[in-house]
């Protein structure tokens, strides 16, 4: 059994604590009949439609998907985020997908979404009854959201005509709905030839809309629902728009800043496996007459990931405590993010190493591990964007510093 003692750091309430031995404990029943597995293409996208469904009913995908009628401001607990995501991904990385893109693909209607949308989708997304996709990226358009080309034009009526293609979709093959950033003025210029930000709104398109298609399914190391969209003259009323028109960019932003940092506990969940499953392997291999877990080089090996998954475990939960504090958390994020999931991937690859031949075997846990984690290394702001947050973040800071 894995340690949990970080439960008791002080970034925790005892609501926290509770929470996630409650999700630990509903894991550990829902995924006990068979070890994770690399899922194929064939399953995944009904075992994804399942876990929805579980997750739902087990009242986990509320903590994702915040519904108060009565609220204003949509209420997100970002600790409760982080603790779920690392506590699944621990178990099952295709358990954390299902969750985390159930918050992900709803979080623009929780921000900005009218009292009608909000009522409308919402109850339903929490309670696994329907499944919902956040199509921002296009295929010149990832880190750089603002070079979106994808349209959206005031048409006859209260309706807006929606056209281009979305790719690298979450959720693109199964979705019952999308929250789609599309341009409604055309692209402005820098002198440096990149595109501004204004102009981007965002809608929520319904998968049975007319002119609605999946171009393309994407098949990844680490199997999941993943496609291209296409979309051709889709007639969405303007009641679909999510916020003021031209603040989609921010709406985007805002939503993606809330669910970095679970990101980041995903990673840690997926790191913690790997260790505990090191460790206990290490115990039981025989290796010159003793065991692997005898050798200075395996203590070496376990030594160095432990530290790095806890050094990032720290990160992550002082930013998500930050941030439910309602401080400024930018630079925090971008360094937990980073942290967490590049730790994991040192943490995954070192476990692999110590099992040896077995570790590049189909199935064995370690080895869909090796796959699970590659992805956070990209998606939500690559390494190499988080690194330039955080240098942007300090250099502001330093600017302010030297002109007061």
């Amino acid at each position: 059994m894995r340690a949990r003692d970080f439960l008791d750091w002080p970034f925790f309430t005892p609501a926290h604590r509770e929470l996630a031995e409650r999700v630990d404990s509903w894991a550990a029943q829902r995924f006990s009949a068979r070890e994770p597995q690399a899922h194929d293409r064939d399953s995944v996208d009904a075992l994804c439609r399942e876990l929805v469904r579980d997750l739902g009913r087990a009242g986990w995908t509320r903590y994702s998907v915040p519904f108060d009628p009565e609220a204003t401001v949509a209420e997100f607990d970002v600790r409760s985020l982080a603790l779920i995501r690392e506590t699944l991904a621990w178990h099952d990385g295709l358990a954390d997908f299902a969750f985390a893109m159930q918050g992900l693909g709803s979080g623009a209607i929780a921000l900005a979404g009218s009292r009608e949308i909000k009522h409308r989708y919402l109850p339903r997304v929490a309670a696994g009854e329907a499944i919902a996709a956040f199509a921002l990226s296009e295929a010149d358009a990832g880190s750089d959201v603002a070079a979106i080309k994808c349209s959206a034009r005031r048409d006859t009526g209260d309706t807006y005509l929606l056209d281009g293609q979305k790719t690298w979709i979450s959720n693109g093959c199964i979705a019952d709905f999308y929250c789609v950033f599309a341009r409604t003025t055309p692209a402005e210029f820098r002198p440096d030839g990149s595109a501004t930000a204004r102009g981007i709104s965002a809608f929520v398109v319904d998968a049975d809309t007319a002119g609605f298609s999946v171009a393309k399914r994407i098949d990844v190391i680490a199997p999941h629902p993943l496609a291209t969209l296409s979309f051709t003259g889709c007639r969405i009323p303007a009641s679909h728009r999510l916020g003021p028109e031209g603040e989609g960019f921010k709406l985007a932003m805002r939503t993606l800043d809330i669910f970095r940092t679970s990101v980041a506990g995903a990673a840690l969940g997926f790191g913690q496996r790997a260790l505990d499953e090191a460790l206990q392997h290490c115990l039981a291999r025989p290796m010159f007459g003793k065991t692997l877990a005898d050798l200075q080089l395996t203590q070496a090996a376990l030594a160095d990931a432990a530290t790095e998954v806890d050094a990032a475990r720290l990160q992550t939960y002082r930013a998500a405590w930050r941030r439910d504090r309602g401080d400024a958390v930018t630079k925090e994020v971008a360094m937990a993010k980073m942290a967490a999931t590049e730790s994991a991937q040192r943490a995954i690859d070192r476990a692999v190493q110590i099992f040896g031949g077995r570790g590049v075997v189909n199935g064995e846990v370690v080895e869909r591990l090796y796959r699970d984690i590659r992805a956070l290394r990209i998606y939500e702001g690559a390494t190499e964007v988080q690194k330039l947050i955080i240098a942007r973040e300090l250099l502001n800071a330093a600017r302010e510093g030297r002109a007061r």
